[in-house]
């Protein structure tokens, strides 16, 4: 099974008090990396500059073994700023390149589309209606499956009531879509199991809803499942990436075999929780499992 992965690849620049770090990231690239790391062939199509930090990516997408069709851009790659202290959230800043994204979906992009067993979108300029109709138009001609993660960010937003439009217009029918509380919050401004049920309601095949600490909940036709966060060893390092690798290991076991029954869903959302859970240990997003901490001193992990 194939995946193509649509939305952003970038450089999360993390300050905090014990200085200045960079990551390659993004929540689309986390998802296909991830999907890679999980045994899934992926390739991503995204937005990057001519420059040293588009290089970073390019190597990052090639360790990993992921193919990128990438659309140039003039402002450069782009890149988010997240400022963390003590206590509260982080607060992210995101550069013009980030704000101004844009992906064209040309032959490349449309044939593999053709050729994927499943397209995945995670982070995209839904509020850019040319941009999103173009998007919707390669997928219906390609006769994928889809699946969404709408993932808003406040800071690459610019119109709410659009961005809500472009991404129920993708929602409608997807073999899965996932929303987190701050999805539900930002974008509609009402309770997880609200926006979930709007979604089945819409026509969603599966919905993962995401509630951080508190777990995750699939829901598909008359099935609904709820799983709490796995409890692994060591503490919790960096939740950046936690949802991506919860999605990532979902539609891993999406592509595998499709889940049917209740003991099927609950063992893609045992997979997921424990993919976050594991993820949480380390600084960064990338996807891990929890066999990467066997044989480690849990003491020192991200450290």
């Amino acid at each position: 099974m194939t995946v193509v992965v649509v939305g952003d690849a970038l450089i999360d620049e993390l300050r905090d008090d014990h200085g200045v770090r960079e990551f390659v990231g993004g929540a689309a690239l986390n998802v296909a990396v991830g999907l890679a790391r999980l045994g899934v062939p992926a390739a991503l199509v995204a937005m990057l500059g001519d420059d040293e930090p588009a290089s970073r990516v390019r190597r990052y997408l090639a360790d990993f073994g992921v193919e990128l069709l990438a659309t140039p851009s003039l402002l450069g790659t782009a890149r988010a700023v997240s400022t963390r202290s003590g206590a509260g959230e982080p607060v992210y800043e995101f550069n013009e390149a980030s704000q101004r994204r844009r992906i064209r979906f040309g032959d490349a992009e449309r044939q593999a589309f053709a050729d994927a067993d499943l397209v995945v979108v995670s982070c995209f300029a839904f509020d850019d209606a040319e941009q999103a109709a173009e998007l919707a138009d390669a997928i219906a001609a390609a006769g994928a499956p889809v699946a969404v993660d709408p993932n808003p960010r406040t800071g690459m937003m610019h119109d709410k009531d659009e961005f809500v439009r472009g991404f129920e217009a993708l929602a409608a029918g997807a073999a899965l879509v996932k929303v987190g509380e701050d999805d539900a919050a930002l974008l509609y401004g009402e309770p997880l199991d609200a926006l979930r049920a709007r979604l089945i309601d819409l026509g969603a095949r599966a919905v993962l809803a995401t509630e951080g600490a508190a777990g995750a909940t699939i829901e598909a036709g008359e099935v609904v499942v709820t799983r709490p966060i796995s409890n692994l060893p060591g503490r919790i390092v960096d939740t950046m990436g936690a949802g991506d690798a919860a999605f990532a290991a979902t539609v891993a076991a999406l592509v595998a075999r499709t889940p049917e029954s209740a003991d099927d869903w609950d063992t893609a959302l045992v997979s997921a929780m424990d993919s976050a859970a594991a993820t949480c240990r380390f600084e960064g997003a990338l996807l891990r499992t929890p066999s990467a901490l066997e044989g480690l001193d849990i003491d020192h992990i991200g450290t």
